[in-house]
């Protein structure tokens, strides 16, 4: 029964929503962590929440998803890190790239984004990739075989596949938020999120990709090719192979990376890059297949919990890709200290979105949400999808998109069933995808990297994520007819 109390706190919501995107769209440009923090307050005393519940949201709701997610979130960071710094995600991608045709290129620089977005953010997997985009582009512009932009042709995968693994798939902090603050099953969201993400990363990475790529004259700045490359020109080999290994040889990165004459074996890296997934993956092959007393069914339960699993992947990194090949102890403790500092602000939206989500839940929002939602009949697929939207698109955060939707709909999915609730996790962080434009970092970074105009950048990489953002949708509702 929606009563007039319902009604006030619903409009109290909408007002918070409004008063998040002014707050942080506005002249006053505050930072999404303290926009959060005090429209959270503001909806507290409006709902009538005493000052000694309003402190009590704000310690549990900061502290349990930080608890949650924010360690995860901080080995994830130096495992990138490390992974960078010692060239193994270039060493994945060019034993993938190495392999392929003129034509298939744009599908093994797919495959190359996929495996190196497991445990990286989207700014940092693109970054970690371009060195190999503009050598492998310089490549195919010498070999005049290929019409339009290169650059785009290889860029639109790499972007797609970052993008979908960034907000579907855990451990990625976003859809780690949605899977605690739903009470998803961790297993069952990562196969239903890489399920999800293949068909989304070949529509709008390679097909739109080969599309667009004749329709847009891209030609990043030379002085950032040679940056990136080394200044390695591809047009002194005839041979894929030799201009490939030329750029191994004389590979440099803009974010500190060191060159990867040192070689590290393919194997190692993709062992490293792997851990942390394939120790979730074996928990709940252990729940769906071993009994509750089995003692390898606990000690796969153990292994398999984000922040251990995350931790293991971490300290094999550790010791593969930093200890063995000689790096300094120095080196590697300022390395790690780096990827910290690049992960704080995340870590406070997280923590204010974990804020607003406590108040929602104690102020009676989300129950009235929820009681709305009931006698509307929404599909709650579409209505996640859409609020981590157009939250996302107004404030210029996928985070603040999914924390706040998450909060928003947690009352609802705890009717679901497990493989319902992870596909609500999935569609939310699609939604956070989509619309991805000049309030979004990603966007800049793109479009400053390739030289585009901002009418480029829009067909590309906006195009680009949106089509992300309706595909995983897509995927997530066709998933939701058979189960």
């Amino acid at each position: 029964m929606v009563t007039t109390h319902t009604w006030t706190l619903l409009i109290t919501l909408a007002g918070a929503i409004v008063a998040l995107i002014v707050l942080i769209n506005s002249r006053l440009k505050f930072h999404p962590f303290i926009a959060l923090m005090l429209v959270s307050i503001v909806v507290a005393v409006v709902s009538g929440e005493s000052t000694e519940q309003i402190a009590e949201s704000i310690e549990k709701g900061a502290g349990g998803i930080l608890g949650d997610v924010g360690i995860t979130l901080a080995f994830g960071a130096m495992l990138g890190k490390l992974l960078a710094a010692s060239g193994a995600t270039d060493r994945i991608a060019r034993a993938i790239i190495d392999r392929a045709g003129e034509r298939s290129l744009p599908w093994y620089m797919a495959g190359a984004a996929f495996v190196i977005g497991i445990p990286m953010f989207f700014e940092i997997g693109l970054i970690v990739l371009l060195p190999l985009i503009f050598s492998v582009a310089q490549r195919l512009r010498a070999s005049g075989k290929h019409t339009g932009s290169p650059y785009v042709l290889l860029a639109a995968p790499a972007i797609a596949a970052l993008a979908t693994l960034h907000g579907m798939v855990p451990p990625h902090p976003g859809p780690l938020i949605a899977v605690e603050g739903l009470h998803a099953g961790l297993g069952t969201t990562i196969l239903i999120g890489l399920v999800c993400a293949i068909p989304t990363v070949i529509v709008a990475g390679p097909l739109y990709g080969r599309w667009i790529a004749p329709r847009l004259a891209v030609d990043p700045d030379r002085e950032l090719v040679a940056q990136f490359t080394g200044g390695a020109s591809t047009s002194t080999s005839d041979r894929p192979e030799e201009s490939l290994a030329q750029g191994d040889d004389q590979s440099s990165q803009g974010d500190g990376r060191s060159s990867h004459q040192n070689g590290v074996p393919v194997g190692r890296a993709l062992a490293a890059v792997l851990v942390p997934a394939v120790l979730m993956l074996l928990r709940t092959l252990g729940e769906l297949t071993l009994g509750e007393s089995s003692a390898l069914r606990h000690v796969l339960d153990f292994a398999g919990e984000p922040v251990i699993a995350m931790f293991a992947g971490f300290l094999f990194a550790l010791f593969v890709l930093g200890y063995r090949r000689g790096t300094s102890p120095e080196a590697t403790r300022q390395a790690l200290t780096d990827s910290i500092k690049s992960v704080a602000g995340i870590l406070l939206i997280i923590a204010g979105g974990g804020t607003f989500n406590q108040v929602l839940e104690d102020s009676g929002i989300g129950k009235a949400i929820e009681s709305v939602a009931s006698d509307a009949h929404l599909n709650l697929l579409v209505l996640g999808w859409l609020l981590a939207l157009l939250l996302s698109f107004t404030t210029g955060s996928a985070t603040v998109g999914i924390v706040a939707a998450t909060g928003i709909l947690t009352p609802m999915a705890q009717h679901m069933s497990s493989v319902e609730t992870s596909l609500l996790v999935v569609a939310i962080g699609a939604g956070s995808i989509g619309l991805n434009y000049v309030n979004h970092a990603g966007f800049w970074l793109v479009k400053e990297s390739f030289g585009m105009t901002l009418g480029q950048a829009t067909k590309s990489h906006t195009m680009i994520q949106t089509m992300v953002s309706v595909c995983g949708l897509l995927m997530a509702l066709l998933i939701s007819v058979f189960v």
